[in-house]
């Protein structure tokens, strides 16, 4: 049922996708669903500075936009790769990645996330690192979709890091998406929007073991449904104290730069915070 509904968003144009999407989302604010719980959460607790009715504007857009990424995940998935590309209008810094150096790409959960991967190994082969999902066949389906050409994807556990590793020794690009909450191995705790949340050490470790270039990418929506933009940025991320707190605060720092710029268009969805709080 899954696949038949993500097969029927694909064959639809861009504009009604995401006209349903935002049909979605509008659900999802007025039937004060368990999605516009986590969202309200997480903007109160990270635009303390807005009163109630700019909370609630941001909340309503962050659903659409929720909305919007449900719908067109068929949109992107069930098209090849190629066909993809033909949705991304503009591209930003591109020639970043040309460099002697190894780079790892830091992608935040902005925007259409799903086309970073797919754009990016069109230019260069790209291991990526992903969750594994509980449900077998749905983690079956999202490879068979992810995982073509020269994008491969490699779990979240030793395994997959060593492949990352193995990647970086072959000049290869690799990229982790770092803010979700791993858990308490492989994490610190560290201010995110000012608020202490845990955070995974992975990318910086990589960064500072292979003297790499890190650079953020991220597709972000364009409005009225006129397609993508796929922006590519250096980021400075290894404090001068080369102590690895700093490290990743700097790191949530870059992800919160570019969040403050759409909010909306970042997944709020997501129980960032769990560590710390209770959704």
């Amino acid at each position: 049922m899954i696949r038949f509904i993500l097969w029927i968003f694909s064959i639809i144009p861009l504009k009604l996708n995401h006209f349903i999407g935002m049909v979605i989302g509008q659900y999802l604010y007025l039937t004060k669903s368990n999605s516009r719980a986590i969202v309200s959460k997480n903007i109160q607790l990270c635009f303390p500075g807005l009163n109630s009715k700019q909370q609630q504007t941001l909340i309503r857009k962050s659903l659409v936009e929720l909305g919007k990424g449900l719908s067109e995940s068929g949109f992107i998935w069930f098209k090849n790769f190629d066909d993809n590309v033909k949705y991304v209008t503009k591209t930003l810094g591109i020639h970043h990645l040309r460099s002697n150096k190894a780079i790892i790409l830091l992608v935040p959960h902005f925007g259409c996330w799903e086309l970073v991967a797919r754009m990016i190994s069109l230019i260069k082969p790209v291991t990526f690192m992903y969750k594994i999902l509980k449900n077998k066949q749905q983690n079956r389906l999202l490879l068979s979709k992810r995982e073509q050409g020269n994008l491969l994807m490699v779990p979240a556990n030793k395994e997959g890091v060593i492949k990352l590793q193995r990647a970086i020794n072959k000049k290869q690009l690799i990229a982790i998406l770092p803010d979700q909450d791993p858990g308490e191995i492989g994490s610190i705790l560290a201010p995110f929007f000012s608020q202490n949340t845990r955070t995974m050490t992975l990318l910086v470790r990589l960064t500072r073991k292979n003297n790499a270039k890190v650079i953020m990418a991220w597709t972000k929506r364009l409005p009225n449904a006129k397609g993508y933009e796929l922006n590519l940025k250096p980021v400075q991320i290894l404090s001068d104290t080369n102590i690895l707190g700093d490290d990743v605060s700097l790191m949530n720092k870059v992800i919160e730069d570019l969040v403050t710029t759409q909010p909306e268009q970042y997944l709020w969805n997501y129980k960032r915070f769990k560590s710390v709080i209770k959704y």
